[in-house]
C-alpha cells in the first residue's frame, strides 16, 4: 500500500480543527492538533502560555509530538491519513517569533515527508480567540505567511482550500487526493 499522509495547515482560527473533525466523522483516519494539549498541560502546571514564556521548550514538545504523530500515521492501516499541522509548522512558528532553533528541527522536517499539503487561508469571519489561542487575527495572518514560506522552503506545493462550508472544503480536499 502506498500511504498518503496529508496535512491540513493554516494559521490559527482558519478552520483546521473543524475540517479534521468532519473528515473523522466521515470515517477518515485523522490526527488532531497537539499544541492545545501541550498548552493546556502547561497551564495546569501554572505556566499561563508556554509558547510565549519558553518558546524553545514548547517547540521541542510540539516537535516530539508531531514526529510521533507522523510515525503513528505510517502505521495506520488506511491508505490516507490526515494530520492537523505538521513538523514544519514548528519552524514556521519559531520564524514568526524570531527565535532560533536546533539543527535537529530542520533535520526532522527533511526526514518526515508528507504526501500533500492543504492550506486554509486566514478567514476573519470564522476567527475566534480562546484560552489556548492567544493570537489576534492580524497575528494569525502573519503566522499564515510564515507557514507558506516555511513549507515552500521544504519544496512543498501548497493547495489552498477555498473559504466555504466545511462540507465543501472537505469535498475539495477529497477530490484532490
Amino acid at each position: 500500500m502506498n500511504k498518503k499522509i496529508i496535512l491540513i495547515i493554516g494559521g490559527p482560527g482558519s478552520g483546521k480543527t473543524t475540517l479534521i473533525d468532519e473528515l473523522s466523522k466521515h470515517g477518515h483516519i485523522c490526527f488532531p492538533e497537539i499544541s492545545r494539549a501541550v498548552t493546556k498541560q502547561a497551564q495546569e502546571q501554572g505556566i499561563d502560555n508556554l509558547f510565549l514564556t519558553e518558546p524553545l521548550l514548547f517547540s521541542k514538545l510540539l516537535l516530539e509530538g508531531r514526529i510521533k504523530q507522523y510515525q503513528d500515521a505510517c502505521e495506520q492501516p488506511a491508505e490516507v491519513v490526515f494530520i492537523d499541522r505538521g513538523i514544519p509548522d514548528v519552524l514556521a512558528y519559531m520564524h514568526y517569533k524570531g527565535d532560533s532553533y536546533p539543527e535537529s528541527f530542520d533535520a526532522a522536517s527533511k526526514q518526515h515527508v508528507y504526501h500533500q499539503i492543504f492550506l486554509l487561508p486566514p478567514w476573519e469571519g470564522i476567527y475566534v480567540s480562546d484560552e489556548q489561542r492567544y493570537e489576534n487575527f492580524e497575528q494569525a495572518s502573519q503566522i499564515h505567511h510564515h507557514l507558506v514560506s516555511t513549507y515552500k522552503t521544504y519544496g512543498y506545493e501548497l493547495i489552498e482550500v477555498p473559504k466555504d462550508t466545511v462540507e465543501n472544503r472537505m469535498r475539495f480536499i477529497l477530490d484532490r487526493i
